[in-house]
């Protein structure tokens, strides 16, 4: 046991009165209070405060430690948390990646088919003009031969007018050439006489059918082509 002096001991116990300052721990249990009361009484006081204070140390460590647990807890699903929102930054930034390159593209589609509309429009402003310029040949065309079929009908019945008035002409001189020789001669002309005047008649028939023809032909011909 260790002992004190009475002089230590009032120091101790007016230390304790005064500013609440007391022994701790296991040495309150080795001094030898001499049968001295007050400072047995100090002593049994500074165990029980003692004894208060490490029960308020443990349960504020056990406090602690608790906080502690659920501080890591917390940590733990803050981290969690953190680790999601990362990857839900990461979807995010994905699909903004891909929202860009979609509307990128689509940006692109608008121009190929904006360019391919107007691609479009002149080459059917150009068919349209080709249509109108092959429709200004094709009206050249026809004309052209219209005016070739005319001039080349108008030659044909130039031609078979000409001859067939060389053909009556010829035939009417020969016939009077022969008529002219009978009188000369003084044979019978009665015969060749009704002969020449019949041949006359059928050349001016033969002449004026073939005029009608001629001109019906013509004519139809016209017709038919302003129905077309």
């Amino acid at each position: 046991m260790i002992k004190i002096d009475s002089n230590t001991k009032k120091i101790l116990m007016d230390l304790y009165v005064k500013k609440g300052i007391g022994l701790e721990g296991n040495i309150t249990k080795l001094i030898d209070t001499e049968n001295d009361e007050d400072f047995k009484k100090y002593l049994k006081e500074c165990e029980t405060k003692d004894a208060d204070k490490r029960r308020k140390r443990l349960e504020m460590t056990k406090k602690i430690q608790k906080q502690n647990d659920d501080l890591k807890t917390l940590n733990e699903e803050n981290q969690k948390i953190l680790d999601e929102l990362q990857t839900t930054l990461k979807e995010v930034e994905e699909s903004k990646l891909t929202f860009e390159v979609q509307n990128r593209e689509l940006n692109e589609w608008k121009q190929d088919n904006l360019r391919l509309t107007e691609e479009l429009k002149n080459e059917m402003v150009k068919s349209e003009q080709a249509r109108i310029e092959a429709e200004n040949a094709k009206m050249m065309a026809e004309n052209d031969l219209d005016l070739l079929q005319k001039r080349n009908q108008t030659e044909l019945i130039s031609t078979i007018v000409r001859v067939a008035l060389w053909v009556i002409i010829g035939v009417g001189f020969i016939t009077t050439g022969v008529y002219v020789f009978t009188l000369l001669m003084g044979k019978d002309t009665q015969v060749i006489s009704a002969t020449w005047s019949n041949i006359f008649g059928i050349l001016l028939t033969n002449a004026f059918s073939i005029v009608g023809t001629i001109m019906g032909i013509k004519y139809a011909t016209d017709n038919n082509q302003q129905q077309q």
